[in-house]
């Protein structure tokens, strides 16, 4: 009982403090963000770089899309590595082709979805999305 008396005074002068004094309120301390910092860092990246296209799985045109410090001929060449690896099976499986790893990057892609993705866990990322 003793843990909480101190406390709870402390809570109990600070408030009757808090009525002394002049008219004028304190400042409100700034707003935090209830953002992690990663969430943060990442909502304030530029929302991609466009480079070209490449041929993905079936023949398909496929547009190159590269977020973070990835130049866009290493994403053109990750995107048609990553069609180059897949089997037949892989491309028209139920659930999507992937994930396949491709040194540091995985990509992979949802059932019938047109866009591919490849990432790495320090959060750059290639989009492919079938045209």
């Amino acid at each position: 009982m003793k843990t909480l008396a101190y406390p709870l005074l402390l809570v109990a002068a600070t408030a009757a403090l808090a009525g002394c004094g002049g008219g004028e309120a304190a400042p409100a301390a700034p707003p935090t963000s209830p953002l992690p910092a990663a969430a943060a860092a990442a909502e304030s990246t530029a929302p991609g770089v466009p480079c070209g296209d490449v041929t993905g799985s079936g023949g398909a045109r496929t547009a190159v899309v590269a977020h973070g410090k990835v130049d866009c001929a290493a994403a053109a060449t990750l995107l048609k590595d990553y069609f180059a690896k897949l089997t037949p099976a892989e491309a028209s499986s139920a659930d999507g082709p992937g994930p396949v790893v491709l040194d540091e990057w995985t990509c992979g892609s949802g059932a019938n979805d047109p866009v591919t993705v490849c990432s790495t866990e320090d959060g750059r990322q290639v989009e492919g999305t079938r045209a």
